[in-house]
């Protein structure tokens, strides 16, 4: 198989088809849902530190005991305030878990898994930023099909989250919760 038409990007076509997923929607939703993972979680790490130093400062060095505050005796807009960053950061942890379960997804695909995991893994996931001659050392590519490669692993990423992840929460979140 020649650069341009690889047995990964033959798979990729063909699990598309059959997961009913538009293959250049699939890329553009996937390549942008990366591009901001980093931002997002160095914003929500940002956001939980001053939610931290804001409860310790307020209501002391006993977090327990200021949630209890906020909950008994705080007043309606202090709590909502404190309700909305608390619900903001456990959708960004919902969408940190969200990726993570997609990457390890991708880590069943048959076709040179180590490599295209390792292509999202550097590219937008890991907190130390390549440069592009970097990442061309490092997975021993020439720039052309460095480029072919990323194409496909973002594709794979996004078959991971759309084909596998999201439906295998959804259908989580569909089942009846059973009481005892």
């Amino acid at each position: 198989m020649g650069r341009k038409n690889s047995l990964a990007k033959n798979s990729i076509q063909m699990l598309c088809v059959m997961q009913h997923l538009d293959e250049q929607n699939l890329y553009e939703r996937s390549k942008l849902l990366l591009s901001i993972y980093r931002n997002v979680c160095w914003t929500a790490c940002d956001r939980a530190a001053m939610l931290r130093e804001e409860a310790e400062y307020c209501y002391g060095r006993e977090l327990e005991a200021g949630l209890l505050y906020l909950n008994d005796f705080a007043p309606t807009v202090e709590r909502e305030k404190f309700e909305e960053t608390v619900k903001s950061l456990f959708q960004t942890k919902w969408l940190v878990e969200l990726v993570d379960s997609a990457m390890v997804k991708m880590r069943d695909f048959p076709y040179s898994p180590q490599l295209y995991f390792d292509i999202v893994f550097k590219c937008y996931l890991s907190r130390f930023r390549y440069t592009e001659t970097e990442l061309l050392e490092t997975l021993r590519m020439e720039r052309s099909t460095y480029y072919d490669r990323k194409k496909e692993a973002i594709k794979i990423f996004g078959l991971s989250l759309w084909g596998s992840a999201l439906p295998q929460i959804k259908q989580a979140l569909e089942e009846p919760l059973l009481y005892e």
